[in-house]
């Protein structure tokens, strides 16, 4: 895969959701991989290092949400410019990582590349 491409990991529990923005992202040339929770995103990251952005949920089943994932990554990996999403909640001024963005469900598709793109390239 070409170097020049901007590696996003996609975490989302629910798989059409998650495909649906995946392919959004490919169709945008995105180099883009996939998680269903934070132990499998963790995972993806150790062994990925070329990964720019995280795009998570909050709301997902096992013992870390898409916040603490969020802070986790943060946290461990700073570069990773960090995207939050939910549908259920909106997270107040200091739960967001610095530098992050928040997009409330149902997102266009187009939102999510742009604020990727613009937390990426700045």
């Amino acid at each position: 895969m070409p170097e020049d491409r901007i590696a996003v990991l996609v975490v989302e529990d629910e798989a059409l959701l998650r495909m649906s923005i995946v392919a959004a992202l490919e169709d945008e040339g995105f180099e883009v991989l996939e998680a269903s929770n934070a132990a499998e995103a963790i995972a993806t990251i150790e062994k990925t290092p070329r990964i720019h952005a995280l795009f998570t949920d909050i709301d997902m089943p096992g013992t870390m949400d898409g916040l603490l994932l969020a802070a986790f990554v943060r946290d461990r990996w700073p570069p990773i410019k960090i995207v939050v999403t939910s549908g259920h909640r909106i997270p107040e001024g200091g739960m967001l990582p610095v530098d992050g963005a928040f997009l409330p469900k149902p997102y266009n598709p187009d939102n999510v590349i742009a604020s990727i793109r613009e937390l990426v390239c700045a």
